[in-house]
């Protein structure tokens, strides 16, 4: 009842008069970004005037009155009783006041006033429709978008459902069952534009009918389309939501669960006036169509012929992104880093970064010498990094266009993970100087996974931008694939719903419409710091490229394509009739460009090389010489001092927090490693501290991300200390090592390794001076990561000139635990190194291994000793340059009794060992020896056991390859040359045709001049990288084993 009574409070009648000569006034509203003018829609029987009781004088009185009657109807004169029912009814103040009855006359008249009242509807049908209105504006918040006007070629709707062409509104998708008539005599626009069309509201699904179209509504709290008038006649309710969620932008955000979000973005959306723009505005919006247009139309003239992948469909992109640029330099942001497909990448380079011209030019000159360095990429794949002043805010702006691969979508997390670096080095905690905006195609976006992973980091602690805006340049085609083939959602942003990023779609045929919910994008952006999806619902003039012909595959669409006419010639020709530039000034702006690009052109021929270092797109000032060259081919000593390994061991083996209960396991675990630094020695998780805590030490930022690296998957490292006793109180010993310290940073990541691996490639390019790694829960988890590792980190270099230190550590051994976790691949990364197994390097032999490392595309090692792995990770800082480096690490090692190393193997003159020679009787007496094993990683230990338990220490040398790439040709032929009378043996523990063989043998072959074979011990091929039964597993190692040691298995083979 209370609920009852305070909503009919709120629908006093008082406000319908009010409202009445409100509504008696024009009013100036905004439609598809024209200013229009509507006169009143409705009069009531009686004026104010006319009424006695309800001049301004009284109507303190007749308040009072009209709650003592909500409390109790018996409180007023009988007279008072009708008047408010009837007013409450919907009946005007003249038909709802009736006299009184006579006083000792008779019952007649009061008799008349009871008919009076008892014809009209009871409170209960006012509070019906009340609650009926509101459900209709909620219709429109929810589902405005399914009947919005998005499609510029008018063929089918966005979200894939036919909807009829002729109406706004009031049909079944926003739950009215019966469509009004179409327009007479209009067309669709001219209909939706209309002001005194109001669709039929036949009795339906909300209960309101014709009758209702004049009935005043109070407007609840939920919607602004009153603006300051709070309540509404329902034929003007209906023409304002219209206005809002049914023009050329359709706003989806109802399942946002942020009731302030929601509010915010009706506001923005509702308020009648919203979408006004200033002259300045629309000359600037001009001036950019124009740029983006005629630059798309130069590259034609001059270059027919060519790919390019132009913006013709959706020349609006460029104002849209200059947009959102402004109004973000406006909030405070000096750096945005970009990531977006080839479609539109010149114009954006060009007008957006503001890349010379002549610079992209030039590139379509064939008679173009090759690259400077590096092999190079197409025209539409490069980056750029440009720092200017943005002319509307007149503040420093840094753009970094990130290059990229054909492989849509795929540069989306590495874009976040540049972003997140520079965030973290420049202190931006909130994301409100540094920001990402992500591009991306209608039909990748839908289909390709990656964007769901990407989306999924954003909200998480150690990965989150504080906010992306992502504009879909939404061809409503994919290459030649219709969107009903390409997607089963109803439109392609569906997944970023799943973060509650509110969704923008607009017509990109209305630059206005387009300029003002890009500016909304990015004011979100600034206020709510989460994601947010501009749709920009547009179409591709020519093909998939320009060779391409599309009217095999979409006849109807490029029939329609053809006939339209551009939207840089709509948006001109409304401008000049509504009188804010004159033809002349338009055709002069034209003009003007078009000689930029001449001019441009011109210079253009003068460029003889290309030079892909004008291309990058992460530099790092400093680092280099001017020239781009190390500063020196050789790097210092890796080792520490005692007294270094000695303090990071301690803070190793300790809880650094007072009042901090660690599980007993745990106290166990640090137990051990406080003996073993007592006794001078390290295990695998001791030595990789070590070499943390010395770069952190030495201001060198350390990011350890993957699955459950925090603990390490086979619990060995425990970076992160848990309390048992107070919940989510955490512990990082190694941020306590010195109080000037680099801050050291290690995440579980989400269950993802193709967006994980991609951010953190991403946060390694920001700066060379960090050592970023990501580890792999078990090494063949990273195939799903295949792309990143394919197309960004193996070639990375050579195409874009763009060196990378990031270290992926990869979990390998064959242990008999299946075919799942055993094997990291290392054949696919030895088959992508690019030396040369043929020649042997012809390098001088003071800088041979660092000149090895510098011409290499990555370095892969495995490493068998602790020792080893510390020094590996210290001089990928220590070194003048950045390559990726690929760590194939162990498993059963990590507790192995033997693989321990000394303090010794990592004091000052130390360094990383790329071979461990044989150091037993066999090099006392190399003569002697009949056999040399060369191998790498685990299998070293299984065959020293196996080698003393036949007691053939005397005639059988072992040799450990710990870095197989770049190999180290020199080191192996000491040892090829050491023992001249052995027969030489490769060992793996892998397939034959998996593994290290076929990378290996043509090197040693080299070394050696091909004078002596080089023989296989190893399990045989396979297709499965290991067999799941552990007694076929142990059966293969014995059988292998036996080869190996058997000095005749080789004889008389050719």
């Amino acid at each position: 009842m209370h609920r009852l009574r305070t909503t009919v409070a709120r629908l006093r009648p008082i406000t319908a008069a009010q409202t009445a000569k409100n509504l008696s006034q024009p009013r100036t509203v905004v439609v598809g970004g024209a200013l229009r003018t509507f006169q009143p829609t409705r009069r009531l029987s009686a004026p104010v005037a006319a009424e006695p009781f309800l001049n301004g004088t009284s109507s303190n009185y007749v308040e009072e009155m009209y709650y003592a009657w909500l409390e109790n109807p018996r409180n007023v004169h009988k007279s008072w009783d009708i008047f408010f029912r009837n007013a409450n009814a919907g009946a005007p103040p003249g038909a709802a006041y009736q006299s009184p009855p006579p006083l000792g006359g008779t019952a007649h008249g009061l008799a008349n006033a009871q008919a009076l009242v008892g014809a009209q509807p009871n409170v209960e049908k006012l509070v019906e429709d009340h609650l009926a209105v509101q459900s209709l504006i909620r219709a429109y918040q929810i589902r405005g978008h399914h009947v919005a006007q998005l499609d510029p070629l008018g063929i089918m709707a966005a979200d894939l459902e036919p909807a009829p062409s002729d109406i706004i509104t009031s049909h079944d998708k926003l739950g009215l069952h019966h469509p009004p008539p179409p327009c007479p005599g209009l067309n669709a626009s001219t209909c939706m534009a209309g002001s005194s069309h109001v669709p039929m509201v036949t009795t339906g699904f909300y209960g309101l009918d014709e009758s209702d179209l004049d009935k005043v509504f109070r407007l609840p709290t939920t919607t602004f389309i009153g603006g300051n008038e709070s309540a509404l006649p329902l034929r003007e309710i209906i023409r304002r939501l219209e206005m809002a969620y049914c023009q050329h932008i359709g706003v989806e955000f109802m399942f946002i669960n942020d009731l302030e979000q929601c509010q915010w973005i009706r506001q923005k959306f509702e308020r009648p006036g919203v979408m006004q723009f200033s002259l300045e505005e629309k000359r600037t919006l001009l001036a950019r169509m124009v740029r983006s247009t005629r630059f798309e139309e130069f590259l034609q003239r001059k270059w027919s012929s060519e790919k390019r992948f132009g913006l013709e469909g959706c020349e609006s992109l460029i104002p849209a992104l200059k947009t959102i640029i402004d109004k973000s330099s406006m909030s405070g942001v000096e750096s945005v880093i970009m990531g977006m497909p080839h479609r539109g990448r010149l114009n954006v380079l060009a007008n957006v970064i503001r890349k010379e011209l002549e610079q992209i030019f030039c590139q379509f000159d064939s008679k173009l010498e090759a690259a400077d360095e590096g092999s190079g990429d197409v025209k539409y794949h490069l980056g750029m990094y440009h720092r200017r002043i943005n002319r509307v805010t007149d503040r420093n702006i840094t753009l970094s266009l990130m290059a990229n691969p054909s492989h849509l979508e795929a540069v989306d997390p590495v874009v976040q993970g540049k972003t997140k670096a520079e965030q973290f080095y420049s202190g931006d905690t909130e994301g409100k100087r540094v920001m990402s905006i992500l591009l991306h195609g209608d039909a990748a976006f839908a289909g390709q996974g990656i964007v769901y992973e990407t989306f999924h980091l954003s909200d998480l602690p150690s990965y989150t931008t504080h906010g992306t805006i992502h504009v879909v340049v939404n061809n409503q085609i994919g290459f030649t694939t219709d969107p009903r083939m390409a997607r089963s959602s109803p439109y392609p942003t569906d997944v970023a719903r799943v973060v509650n990023a509110p969704i923008f779609h607009v017509n990109a045929d209305d630059p206005e419409a387009v300029m003002y919910v890009c500016s909304v994008a990015a004011e979100w952006r600034n206020t709510f710091h989460k994601d947010v999806v501009v749709d920009l619902v547009c179409y591709r003039r020519n093909g998939h490229n320009e060779m391409d012909e599309p009217m095999f595959t979409q006849p109807l669409m490029y029939k329609q394509i053809k006939k339209q006419k551009g939207v840089l010639q709509k948006y001109a020709e409304k401008l000049i009739a509504e009188g804010v530039v004159t033809r002349q000034e338009y055709e002069e702006e034209v003009s003007r460009y078009d000689k930029v690009c001449e001019e441009a052109y011109t210079r253009s021929k003068d460029e003889k090389i290309l030079h892909i270092k004008h291309w990058l797109d992460s530099p790092w000032p400093g680092f280099f010489t001017l020239e781009g060259q190390p500063k020196s081919m050789s790097c210092p000593s890796t080792g520490l001092s005692e007294e270094d390994l000695s303090n990071i061991g301690n803070i190793a083996s300790s809880v650094p927090v007072e009042d901090f209960t660690i599980h007993g396991g745990l106290s166990r675990i640090l137990k051990g490693r406080a003996n073993m630094v007592s006794q001078r020695v390290c295990d695998w998780a001791l030595g990789e501290y070590m070499a943390f805590g010395s770069l952190l030490k030495e201001g060198i930022h350390v990011r350890l991300s993957g699955q459950d690296a925090e603990r390490g998957t086979f619990s060995h490292r425990h970076h992160v200390l848990h309390d048992q006793n107070v919940d989510k109180r955490i512990c990082i010993p190694m941020n306590h090592i010195s109080p000037d310290q680099a801050p050291y940073t290690v995440c579980n990541s989400s269950l993802s390794e193709y967006g994980v691996l991609g951010f953190e490639l991403g946060f390694a390019m920001a700066s060379p001076d960090a050592l970023v790694l990501w580890e792999a829960q078990f090494g063949d988890f990273h195939n799903t990561a295949q792309c990143i590792i394919d197309q960004f980190i193996s070639p990375g270099q050579a195409k874009w000139v763009r060196q990378n230190g990031i270290v992926l550590l990869l979990p390998h051994g064959m242990e008999g635990m299946g075919p799942e976790h055993s094997s990291a691949r290392p054949e696919r990364f030895l088959q992508m190194c690019n030396d040369d197994p043929d020649v042997f390097p012809k390098l001088s032999a003071e800088d041979f291994a660092m000149r090895q490392l510098y011409d290499c595309n990555w370095i892969v090692v495995n490493c068998s000793t602790p020792a080893n792995y510390f020094h590996v990770l210290r001089r990928q800082i220590l070194q003048p340059f950045r390559k990726p480096l690929i760590v194939f690490t162990p498993k059963s090692l990590l507790r192995h009794p033997e693989a321990k190393s000394s303090f010794d193997d990592m004091l000052p003159g130390t360094q990383f060992k790329r071979i461990i020679p044989e150091c037993g009787p066999a090099s006392a007496s190399p003569e002697g020896v009949k056999r040399v094993i060369f191998c790498t990683g685990k299998v070293y230990y299984e065959l020293t056991r196996e080698r003393k338990s036949r007691g053939m220490e005397d005639t059988v040398a072992i040799v450990r390859i710990e870095q197989l790439s770049p190999f180290p040709f020199d080191l192996v032929k000491i040892e090829t040359d050491r023992f001249l009378n052995a027969d030489l043996v490769w060992c793996q523990e892998e397939h034959k045709n998996q593994g290290y063989y076929d990378y290996i043998k043509p090197r040693i072959r080299t070394t050696i001049d091909r004078t002596r074979p080089v023989w296989y011990a190893g399990r045989e091929p396979a297709a499965a990288p290991a067999t799941g039964n552990k007694q076929t597993h142990l059966l293969e190692l014995q059988r292998f084993l036996d080869t190996a040691f058997n000095l005749e298995a080789f004889s008389g083979k050719q």
